[in-house]
């Protein structure tokens, strides 16, 4: 059955600029390219056609596909990570930085994120675009599956949102996933988190309460030698 907006599925893809790969779900694929990331979870992700889970242009290419078809899509600026914007390059004094910038180091100002192209008197002058911003991109990509089972969606959008495999357990309506140690601090996790309850609930129609339990555990006592 052919791919519709709404249907939840596992993706595996790999992103190119020129021929660069900048982003794959495909650990080797990563490794090849020397873009490797030990702490990044490789593999196939969930996605919900048509909710903005991936890129405008690969979400739209999604929809027709067949399970297990591979394809291929070049997505222009407009529907990938936008134009590219001359306005978001600006002049910011080197006082709003708390530590000493460089060219070439990420910045924070005024919760955006950029990076510093170069430094003039007192002032760096930081582009805020997206660092793919303007270029086009090509994907590869395999739909891996249809994924029917609520409890399965619900693993797969925590996964999507947060980075994280958490380990998870159902049983009376009520869905529990263990926190990792420190998740709390993660500022990811702390943006997505109600996100992710809300499209827990969309996908997963059984699950009646969704809890998120931390576990400490005593440290054991050092061996005398």
């Amino acid at each position: 059955m052919a791919i519709a907006e709404g249907d939840y599925i596992r993706l595996n893809y790999t992103g190119m600029v020129n021929g660069v790969v900048f982003d794959t779900t495909s650990a080797e694929t990563a490794r090849e390219a020397g873009i490797e990331n030990s702490s990044a979870n490789y593999g196939p992700i969930l996605v919900r056609v048509g909710s903005g889970h991936v890129i405008p242009g690969l979400d739209e290419a999604l929809v027709g596909r067949e399970p297990g078809e591979e394809a291929e899509v070049d997505v222009p600026p407009e529907k990938g990570f936008g134009e590219y914007r001359r306005d978001l390059v600006e002049g910011i004094p080197l006082k709003k930085f708390g530590e000493k910038v460089q060219i070439g180091s990420r910045v924070r100002n005024e919760n955006r994120e950029g990076v510093v192209r170069d430094i003039i008197g007192n002032r760096a002058i930081v582009d805020f675009n997206d660092r793919l911003a303007g270029e086009t991109l090509h994907y590869r990509f395999t739909v891996v599956e249809v994924v029917e089972d609520g409890i399965e969606r619900a693993r797969g959008l925590v996964r999507l949102y947060s980075g994280y495999d958490l380990t998870s357990a159902f049983e009376s309506g009520i869905l529990t996933f263990d926190l990792t140690p420190g998740i709390n601090y993660d500022r990811r996790w702390i943006l997505w988190k109600p996100t992710i309850v809300r499209d827990v609930f969309e996908a997963a129609p059984d699950v009646l309460e969704i809890r998120f339990l931390e576990t400490y555990k005593r440290p054991e006592p050092a061996k005398e030698e």
